[in-house]
């Protein structure tokens, strides 16, 4: 999602962090090149590209993050952690006569967590399984699990391919103007054990259509995650990457870039009684390396599915 930064002369301390990050041709380039690179660029790149070293080019970056100009995301590379930036503004504005020019600041709904195992309907392929905080559930490879009723207490599953289907309630969005809605989760490919290497092309639809597509690089292991469990074993899947969906009225982005034409109207967003949300892997895939979920006692982020909105005051 790019967003619109709305600055006035009152915002002292937030107008001085855009204008001094606008302010360095270096950071200038910087932003250029992550516009035309729409899958984002880590800090050793960026130093690369413009004879930069490394410590500069990080400094830059922190400034650019600091005013909101871009993002930046940890991902695992060859040598261990890598940090990825993207763009996250779009334009900038500067009112020099006062707020009451600016549009209306969004009005943000708190989080509705969805618990993974809290699926509406399900269709996975075997190897598949699930595991609650404290042990498995159910028989390990068995679609059986995925229909028992402690499949609630679940904190990670895996499968195949196929997907989940979750549905949110859109009842307290009803007679609001809704500006975005968005949903996020961890989730990586599904490998036997774990496999750094192992790609996966994951899919999600919104109320069956598909809006957003994204390649997992590896089914990610070798050191534990923050919240999983001490009893899970070291050899198996141990955490995920974030993903994000924004859904506004110009178009759905995942994950920072656009990926579908579809938005809150053509999606039916405040319509009919819930927000189906498909997370799953699509049979005809390039890369059907599976699918693993993580809720908020596994992997490396404290949370379940999240959906969030921003409503126009």
């Amino acid at each position: 999602m790019k967003n619109r930064i709305n600055l006035d002369l009152g915002q002292y301390e937030k107008t001085a962090a855009a204008c001094k990050a606008l302010a360095s041709p270096e950071r200038l380039k910087m932003l250029q090149a992550l516009v035309e690179a729409s899958a984002g660029m880590n800090i050793s790149e960026l130093a690369d590209r413009f004879a930069l070293p490394l410590s500069t080019a990080a400094l830059h970056v922190k400034v650019l993050e600091e005013a909101g100009l871009i993002f930046t995301e940890e991902k695992p590379g060859l040598r261990g952690a890598q940090k990825i930036c993207a763009m996250l503004a779009e334009d900038v504005y500067i009112n020099l006569y006062g707020r009451e020019k600016h549009n209306k600041p969004a009005k943000e709904l708190g989080g509705y967590s969805m618990p993974i195992g809290n699926y509406f309907d399900c269709l996975v392929s075997k190897p598949c399984g699930m595991a609650s905080k404290k042990n498995f559930i159910g028989i390990e490879d068995s679609e059986y699990a995925f229909y028992g009723r402690n499949r609630f207490q679940a904190q990670i599953i895996w499968f195949t391919s196929g997907f989940l289907e979750y549905r949110f309630s859109n009842y307290f969005l009803r007679n609001e103007k809704v500006l975005e809605a968005s949903f996020s989760f961890e989730a990586c490919s599904e490998a036997p054990g774990y496999n750094n290497d192992w790609p996966s092309d994951i899919t999600v639809w919104i109320n069956n259509e598909e809006v957003f597509g994204f390649r997992s690089s590896g089914d990610y292991g070798g050191k534990r995650g923050i919240y999983t469990p001490s009893w899970w074993p070291e050899s198996s899947t141990q955490y995920g990457e974030l993903h994000r969906l924004v859904i506004q009225r110009e178009g759905c982005y995942g994950d920072g870039r656009k990926t579908s034409d579809h938005n809150l109207e053509t999606l039916g967003i405040c319509r009919g009684d819930y927000i189906s949300l498909k997370i799953g892997i699509r049979e005809d895939a390039e890369c059907v390396g599976g699918i693993n979920l993580f809720g908020e006692s596994f992997g490396n982020y404290k949370q379940n599915i999240e959906m969030n909105a921003k409503l126009e005051r």
